[in-house]
């Protein structure tokens, strides 16, 4: 039952709050010894959020957009009464958090369930969630395979069925991937729409935060719950609130869409060319864009991703670097090591990317690509071959979404399933200006009601 059907079932009588929330806990205890999704289940609290939801409907009370909807959240948001692990052992030792995340608080206002929290790479700094503290999570549409990263448990608990909506955070990628590889819808809104406060940190200056879900309408009305300025968030915009659910039957009709070549082609091998060309065809896009200088933005975020990324750990890097991954803690080394000119440089390139990046959206209202340069590799894979150049398989995950990224458009992912895949999925990104997710989204339902992309294995 997709998120709709569900609030629609809840909201009617049809089923309980608490029906929905024991048979999604069912589903988590039924399926994540296999896809390892989860790292917490806060079951007590979910029951209890589940019965305040029937007691409102029989006493007559209107009930909020998301009542009855169960969600989980990558475990980097504060869950009150859990630790804010952010995917590492280092902060098992820190006091469990004393309130919840803002995005947490709102969709619990919104009234949606909080079943636990998810599986991630280690302090998000990964494209796989192959992680060596907790496990590495599975993909469900086939458990040998990637699941993506860094939100990967949020994406594939929402493929698994456990859940229908998920929050992720994305830095380079890291909602778009796991939408890719397992399947599901992402939406990475625009940089600094949605308060990061109560959250543990990756990179400032780049770090969003947003829901996967099984159906763009559940994007739509997760958005819209979170959604509202934050004084005591000075990186959230205080932008008034801009519902994105009532606007989504809006059709094709009169925007621009363009497809994004150039590197955006050349790294993207022939299943995810497959999609592009599916999704295309469904909106009539025909004409090729090309976006400003994707390598150099790529290098600059890697340049501010290591910088500030390690800054953040440089006491526990110098005093417990053996409770780091191996992976993280090398790269988190690098960061420490580069000039500080290097670091100034790309964050002055990248005010001038943006307003580059903006200067397309005069002539284009959205524009495709690719999310993914392949399907969902097998677990393990260290290399991918992609445009006849071998890469080093888990940077390769963000060839596509980080200059997107570093200019801070939304993005949703829709998934698409080519024949050229092999019975996996694979993610196509819809680019819109900034503060336009209603373009984004409006497009995706487009996809979904042709049929084109879905959650659903063809």
């Amino acid at each position: 039952m997709k998120t709709a059907d569900l609030l629609r079932a809840v909201a009617t009588g049809e089923r309980s709050a608490r029906e929905v929330c024991e048979a999604a806990l069912a589903e988590v205890e039924r399926t994540d010894g296999t896809c390892n999704a989860f790292t917490a289940r806060t079951a007590q609290r979910a029951l209890a959020e589940a019965d305040a939801i029937d007691a409102r409907r029989r006493a007559g009370e209107v009930l909020p957009p998301l009542a009855g909807l169960p969600y989980a959240v990558k475990n980097l948001f504060d869950v009150r009464g859990l630790p804010t692990l952010a995917g590492s052992v280092i902060n098992r030792d820190l006091p469990p958090a004393a309130d919840d995340a803002v995005l947490v608080q709102r969709l619990q206002a919104a009234g949606a369930v909080l079943l636990g929290a998810l599986n991630m790479d280690e302090y998000a700094y990964g494209f796989t969630t192959e992680n060596t503290h907790y496990g590495p999570t599975r993909n469900p549409r086939d458990p040998s395979r990637l699941s993506g990263g860094s939100s990967g448990g949020s994406g594939a608990a929402v493929a698994a069925g456990q859940v229908p909506l998920a929050l992720g955070s994305d830095t380079n990628g890291s909602i778009r991937v796991p939408a890719s590889l397992c399947g599901v819808w992402g939406l990475k809104p625009t940089f600094g729409r949605l308060s990061r406060r109560g959250t543990y940190p990756f990179v400032h200056s780049l770090d969003h935060l947003g829901p996967l879900a099984d159906s763009v309408e559940g994007l739509a009305m997760a958005y819209d719950a979170m959604q509202g300025p934050d004084p005591l968030d000075p990186g959230c915009h205080a932008l008034r609130v801009q519902p994105v659910a009532s606007r989504l039957g809006r059709g094709a009709d009169g925007l621009r869409i363009g497809v994004l070549g150039g590197y955006f082609h050349d790294n993207a091998g022939p299943a995810a060319r497959a999609a592009v060309r599916q999704a295309a065809a469904t909106l009539g896009a025909r004409d090729e864009v090309t976006w400003p200088d994707p390598g150099l933005a790529r290098a600059a975020a890697f340049l501010i991703t290591a910088a500030e990324g390690a800054s953040l750990h440089l006491q526990d890097l110098r005093t417990r670097p053996q409770d780091f991954e191996p992976l993280t803690v090398d790269r988190f080394i690098a960061g420490l090591l580069q000039p500080a000119d290097w670091v100034l440089r790309a964050q002055r390139f990248r005010r001038i990317y943006r307003d580059r990046v903006n200067a397309l959206f005069r002539d284009w209202d959205v524009l495709l690509a690719a999310a993914t340069p392949v399907p969902a590799p097998p677990i393990g894979t260290e290399w991918i071959e992609v445009g006849g150049q071998r890469q080093p398989a888990r940077p390769a995950m963000g060839l596509l979404t980080q200059p997107i990224s570093f200019a801070g458009c939304p993005v949703a992912v829709a998934p698409l399933w080519p024949a050229e895949a092999g019975g996996l999925p694979v993610g196509v990104q819809l680019v819109a200006a900034p503060w336009r997710e209603d373009l984004c989204l409006r497009i995706a339902r487009v996809l979904q009601d042709a049929g084109v992309a879905t959650m659903d294995r063809p």
